[in-house]
């Protein structure tokens, strides 16, 4: 599964539904990640490959310790200008994920709390 780490202001933004997607800069290091997640050659990450890619599972994580509020959600991916009021920077292109659906959070920082999203 692959796990990015996210601020808290697009963490609560997310969870409260309000923010749809999330944005990665488009560098090798996020291709070969994205890849992986979706079982594709790196060499074949392309706007038309993306276009048919599946949901895949990405847990994001608001810190870096073990027990740090996170959720998992499906999400697809694409490339394209993100919205501003999400964190993108205007005419900037970047991997777009698209927040289908959470599948669960955990909101404490002990880590042992969690929510089971149907």
């Amino acid at each position: 599964m692959l796990t990015l780490t996210i601020k808290r202001k697009w963490f609560n933004m997310i969870l409260s539904g309000e923010k749809k997607e999330e944005y990665r800069d488009i560098k090798d290091y996020y291709k070969s990640r994205f890849s992986k997640a979706l079982g594709m050659d790196p060499n074949w990450l392309t706007d038309f490959a993306l276009q048919k890619s599946s949901q895949f599972e990405v847990k994001f994580n608001n810190g870096y310790s073990k027990g740090c509020p996170s959720f998992i959600a499906d999400c697809s991916l694409s490339v394209g200008e993100g919205k501003e009021e999400w964190g993108a920077e205007k005419g900037k292109c970047y991997y777009i994920l698209h927040i289908k659906k959470i599948r669960w959070k955990s909101t404490d920082n002990s880590g042992g709390y969690l929510d089971e999203i149907n």
